[in-house]
């Protein structure tokens, strides 16, 4: 896997060790970075060449988010570690699996697409006062596409 989500994954010491200054000392446009650290220790560990492992069996708790507003930060932090963590990980891409290679591109496509989508709908809907039918048709293709993905 790519993100060994926090309050879930487990690293064996000697292995956190080798890397705890990178991690600790993560940076993003030059300044300390908070956020993603989860996608980011799993990037470093997979960069030593180390090897995670999705694990079904596994029960963990943790907090999620009760409302709409919370939900919606935590989703914008997560698409950021996403795509900051996405260059780290390039040069993993070919090694690892077609899946993960093909999550990755969705992961970071997905949602310029969209937005690029979006823009074009309302751009569409200021200047010719028609519904935007082929946009709509466009984000609910996308959607199925990467619920798909995810389903596979």
């Amino acid at each position: 896997v790519m993100c060994c989500c926090g309050p879930c994954a487990m690293y064996r010491r000697s292995a956190l060790l080798l890397l705890l200054d990178k991690y600790e000392t993560q940076l993003f446009r030059g300044r300390p970075s908070d956020f993603g650290e989860d996608r980011h220790l799993t990037i470093l560990m997979l960069n030593a060449g180390f090897r995670t492992e999705y694990v079904p069996e596994a029960i963990a708790a943790t907090v999620v988010p009760n409302s709409m507003g919370a939900y919606l930060r935590q989703q914008l932090r997560w698409a950021r570690s996403t795509f900051r963590d996405t260059l780290l990980a390039l040069r993993l891409l070919p090694g690892l699996d077609r899946y993960l290679t093909l999550d990755v591109i969705g992961q970071n496509l997905g949602p310029l697409l969209l937005a690029l989508s979006v823009l074009t709908g309302l751009a569409q809907l200021a200047l010719t006062a028609t519904v935007p039918w082929s946009t709509i048709l466009m984000i609910a293709s996308m959607t199925m596409v990467r619920c798909g993905v995810a389903a596979f």
